[in-house]
């Protein structure tokens, strides 16, 4: 299993913002750029528009399970940042991982293993 790194800077955030590419999906939001190293760096964004600090911090758990569960699935070296859309708030575990999945594959970052 892979370890990915969280990307906690400002400035890291900023840059892929500006410089990556990006995918929308119905409920998420997918930022991506190519970090050169064998290492995947991951963020999110769920901003105040979403909710109080509960419901945003329950999205927030649903993006990382999501990741954590398909993890070995995306292909490595590259920065992520998924940002929540306020159409996530209320809604499942199985659509937030079909979004993000939708969003990985239609970006050709997700290859399965387990063919």
């Amino acid at each position: 299993m892979r370890h990915t790194c969280a990307m906690r800077a400002n400035r890291h955030f900023k840059r892929i913002y500006s410089k990556g590419d990006s995918i929308a999906g119905g409920y998420l939001v997918l930022y991506y750029q190519k970090n050169n190293t064998d290492q995947d760096v991951l963020g999110m964004t769920v901003s105040k528009k979403i909710g109080k600090a509960v419901i945003r911090n329950r999205v927030r758990r649903l993006i990382k399970e999501s990741y954590r569960l398909n993890e070995a699935n995306i292909k490595s070296g590259y920065d992520l940042i998924f940002v929540a859309r306020t159409k996530a708030v209320g809604v499942s575990f199985e659509i937030i991982q079909r979004d993000m999945l939708y969003l990985l594959k239609k970006a050709g970052l997700f290859v399965d293993i387990s063919k």
